[in-house]
């Protein structure tokens, strides 16, 4: 049984919480329990979509745990000599690969680790009044090219530049017109709000949000033009859902004015 990953199933949506007081610090043990909860979410076909958010008033997750920081240094050599990913950047790889969309309910803090965790999900959700940033300057700390490259795609190499080499926080609105964010609610409405867009998520067809979620994945992995294999692969993905069952249901429905019955194939 996971200890600093709790997990509650509200129809086709996954609660995860990350409880690992006092601000949830993402130690090695942590991130292997998320990795493996996210593993057996992502295989379950009655999940649809996944809310991940921390316990506590504080934080969502105040980064990495700094008392592992002597050991990860082996763990870095280990990566340099074999190109695996290690950590938060296996885990938020994991993330990439998956099919389960994964919306972040962000209440408080979320620094560092944590903020790459933020970004490995589909959609993020701030409380108004939070903070965001990415210490590493502070800390003498060179972030992994993976990380970076993660937030270059997502809020440009300007903006990039500006979080990582000052080092400096950023409030949940600043956040959210760097596009770190992509709402800010008030504190009491942040979890019903996450949860009712995961069940929204939830309620659309498994085959366009799942193959929607690969089609995104290829294009931030290019580098200029798509590979001509996996641009065969993604027409071919695009054209088993004009061949589907769901297409025909939610034609169905649509003109019906009815919830859709999807059957995922």
């Amino acid at each position: 049984m996971a200890e600093y990953v709790k997990v509650e199933q509200d129809g086709r949506v996954a609660i995860v919480t990350l409880d690992h007081p006092p601000v949830n610090a993402l130690s090695s043990k942590l991130l292997e329990e998320l990795e493996e909860e996210y593993d057996r979410l992502d295989r379950d076909d009655e999940t649809r979509a996944i809310v991940l958010r921390g316990e506590g008033e504080k934080a969502f997750v105040a980064g990495a745990d700094i008392t592992e920081f002597p050991a990860m240094r082996e763990q870095i050599e280990e990566a340099a000599e074999t190109g695996s990913a290690r950590g938060i950047q296996k885990l938020a790889a994991r993330m990439d690969a998956g099919r389960t969309p994964v919306i972040a309910a962000i209440h408080g803090y979320c620094l560092g680790g944590g903020l790459e965790l933020a970004l490995a999900c589909d959609l993020r959700l701030a409380a108004e009044g939070i903070l965001l940033g990415m210490p590493p300057a502070k800390l003498g700390l060179v972030y992994s090219h993976t990380g970076l490259r993660r937030f270059v795609e997502a809020i440009g190499a300007p903006r990039t530049r500006e979080l990582f080499l000052l080092g400096r926080n950023v409030d949940a609105a600043t956040a959210f017109s760097w596009g770190l964010v992509n709402g800010v609610l008030a504190p009491g409405e942040l979890d019903e709000v996450a949860l009712d867009t995961a069940q929204e998520l939830a309620d659309n067809a498994p085959l366009s949000v799942r193959g929607t979620k690969r089609v995104l994945r290829e294009l931030a992995r290019a580098d200029g033009e798509l590979d001509p294999e996996v641009e065969r692969e993604l027409l071919e993905l695009r054209h088993a859902s004009f061949v589907s069952e769901d297409l025909r249901e939610g034609v169905r429905a649509f003109g019906e004015k009815r919830p859709a019955r999807w059957k995922g194939r």
